[in-house]
């Protein structure tokens, strides 16, 4: 006869089912968190990576865009008014004229050829101030100041014959005078009488405010004769951004000089 008091063998006992399983794993919420917190941890370098990254690839195609395609400048005098006026922000392509060919009426940014600009002090914003100035002017996030640079319009390409009689006179160009709807109202087209032809690499350039503009005219007795050596043209003016209420593009006046003849003769070198 079976002892009723004796147990099955391996069954637990009530107090044994009482006591807390040690070989258990933690609880879930704890082993949550502590995944949580080693994937924050995991992706806070992963995230400041990927900023370095974007945030040195965009000032790279900032440069790279400016360097070789459209540049910003900024407008600093009267001397293309009403086309362009004081503090006016224009885009330049560089791409003229080392892959596209300039044409006369194009308005164009060039680097001072021989002291056509008095000499200029750049604006001190303090020494972090300039780093950070040239830095974004470097880079293309900033319009660059123009120090250094002149903005006109090309009247004249290599060979071509200009020439103006003097006050209430037009501007002629291999004999054919020009009408210039582009100059400021009130302007004449020269108030100063002159005749000259343009040398081979060169262009001749004058602003459209004729009365208030330091161009080829006044520049004959500097170094390049007066002349824009075409290496130090930065490029093609095509459109005002800001202010807004001025913005539009900047086009050729292709009608003005539709008549002029090409050159008769090859243009000379510079001397």
């Amino acid at each position: 006869m079976t002892d009723s008091t004796s147990e099955i063998a391996g069954a637990p006992t009530p107090a044994d089912s009482d006591l807390p399983d040690t070989r258990t794993a933690p609880r879930e919420p704890e082993a949550d968190a502590a995944r949580s917190a080693r994937g924050r941890k995991q992706r806070k370098p992963s995230l400041l990576r990927e900023t370095a990254i974007i945030v040195v690839a965009a000032l790279v195609l900032s440069w790279l865009i400016k360097t070789f395609l459209v540049q910003a400048f900024y407008i600093p005098s009267e001397s293309m008014e009403n086309t362009l006026d004081i503090g006016d922000r224009v885009m330049v392509s560089r791409l003229v004229p080392s892959h596209l060919d300039l044409h006369r009426g194009d308005v164009i940014v060039f680097k001072d050829p021989g002291h056509w600009l008095p000499d200029a002090e750049k604006t001190d914003h303090g020494t972090i101030g300039n780093a950070v100035v040239d830095g974004l002017t470097f880079v293309g996030l900033r319009p660059n100041d123009a120090v250094g640079h002149l903005i006109k319009r090309v009247i004249g390409l290599p060979g071509d014959h200009v020439a103006c009689a003097g006050p209430g006179q037009p501007v002629t160009v291999n004999g054919v005078a020009i009408d210039e709807p582009y100059l400021k109202p009130g302007s004449m087209p020269s108030q100063d009488e002159f005749d000259t032809t343009v040398p081979a690499g060169s262009l001749f350039v004058m602003g459209d405010n004729r009365q208030d503009s330091s161009d080829s005219r006044y520049n004959t007795g500097k170094p390049g004769g007066g002349f824009v050596p075409m290496d130090d043209v930065v490029g093609t003016a095509f459109i005002k951004v800001w202010p807004l209420s001025h913005a539009g593009i900047l086009h050729n006046p292709s009608d003005t000089f539709a008549d002029v003849p090409e050159p008769t003769v090859e243009p000379t070198v510079a001397p």
